[in-house]
């Protein structure tokens, strides 16, 4: 298997860019959300806010990414902590330390070079009302610890958590060079059911490391807002379909000569949508936090035109064009991902795909005060 966890780390990313199937130019759905969950974050932030009572605050965006959604973010956190502050009748403004953080590979520079429009943007929006604010970027992992104890008050983290550190191990060692993937890029109805619990084991370990990892950042009565892709059911939802429309593109590729099918059997991708049970069982196991919120959020899409197949694949290859192109090279980018999106467009027209519907587990955390 030719990705090992390293490389993982450094391929699997949003893509940043401006290009017509680059992260920043299919984004769309991620905004969709952000904006949907505005109120629970401002919820989240008020809890914060007012049992702190601080005067400077620190807020880190988990897998940040580098598309039109980074800072959209950070301009949602000074609306609310803006809001909170008049209300409160204080006279000193709070200060904000806004942190981004995504693998080393994410493009900050284009990150940065957009923070002065930003500002500017800002600026004449709020005019006097201005909250202090200052940007900085931690690349890395957030699989592992990134800050000292006891500094970040709030964790922010929106569609990241379901990418996982590594494949599962266990794909390795047991298939010996045999296929078992059958060129899916996620878990599906026809994965054996070792290659789910390998998976399932994996997003287990990552996220317990990861609550672990926040547990120790976050000062006494800080707390998180996580949102990251779920099922509400074992066999999956629209997604499921999705993959299994790209694994038949690979496949076809495979069988035409294309790709090599050796390549293709061993391809796994590192990502696992949970079931939101699976994730508030690991969440209580840890006990390093509370559970303020936790549900799953519908994102219902009709489809109705075949034009939406092109709209769908060009989302899909913003978030995986660079797992395909390490693993195959890029000259095949353009050709499989037109085939899945007539795949899509055939679904489309044959009502086999008539809806687009995502689910997105929301979670409000608290952290629990140490014994």
């Amino acid at each position: 298997m030719e990705a090992r966890r390293g490389e993982v780390k450094q391929t699997v990313q949003m893509v940043g860019g401006d290009g017509e199937y680059s992260y920043a130019a299919n984004s769309l759905g991620q905004k969709k959300l952000i904006i949907m969950t505005k109120s629970m974050l401002e919820n989240a932030i008020e809890q914060m806010f007012k049992t702190l009572l601080l005067k400077r605050i620190t807020i880190v965006d988990l897998g940040c990414a580098s598309g039109p959604n980074t800072l959209l973010v950070l301009s949602q956190v000074l609306d609310i902590i803006s809001k909170l502050h008049e209300q409160s009748k204080e006279e000193t403004l709070p200060e904000i330390q806004f942190i981004l953080n995504d693998l080393p590979s994410n493009d900050f520079n284009s990150v940065f070079q957009s923070l002065e429009e930003f500002k500017k943007k800002i600026k004449e929006e709020r005019e006097n009302l201005l909250i202090p604010y200052y940007v900085a970027a931690v690349p890395g992992s957030f699989h592992e610890r990134l800050f000292p104890s006891s500094t970040v008050h709030f964790f922010h983290s929106s569609t990241s958590l379901h990418w996982l550190s590594q494949v599962p191990k266990e794909l390795e060692i047991r298939t010996q060079g045999i296929s078992q993937s059958k060129g899916n890029i996620s878990i599906t109805r026809t994965s054996p059911p070792w290659i789910v619990k390998a998976y399932q084991e994996q997003f287990q370990r990552d996220f317990s490391i990861f609550l672990k990892s926040r547990f120790e950042e976050l000062s006494v009565g800080g707390g998180a807002w996580l949102t990251f892709p779920g099922r509400d059911h074992v066999d999956g939802d629209s997604l499921s379909h999705l993959s299994e429309l790209l694994a038949d593109s690979l496949n076809a590729m495979a069988e035409e000569g294309i790709i090599s099918k050796a390549k293709l059997d061993a391809l796994y991708f590192p990502l696992y949508v949970p079931l939101l049970e699976e994730v508030k069982s690991i969440i209580l196991g840890e006990s390093s936090f509370h559970i303020e919120q936790a549900h799953l959020l519908s994102n219902n899409i009709e489809l109705y035109i075949v034009q939406d197949g092109k709209k769908i694949a060009n989302s899909f290859r913003a978030g995986i064009e660079s797992f395909v192109a390490h693993h195959f090279g890029d000259a095949i980018l353009d050709e499989l991902f037109e085939r899945f999106a007539e795949k899509i467009s055939r679904s489309i027209l044959e009502e086999k795909l008539t809806k687009c519907n995502t689910l997105n587990i929301v979670i409000v955390l608290k952290k629990n005060t140490p014994q």
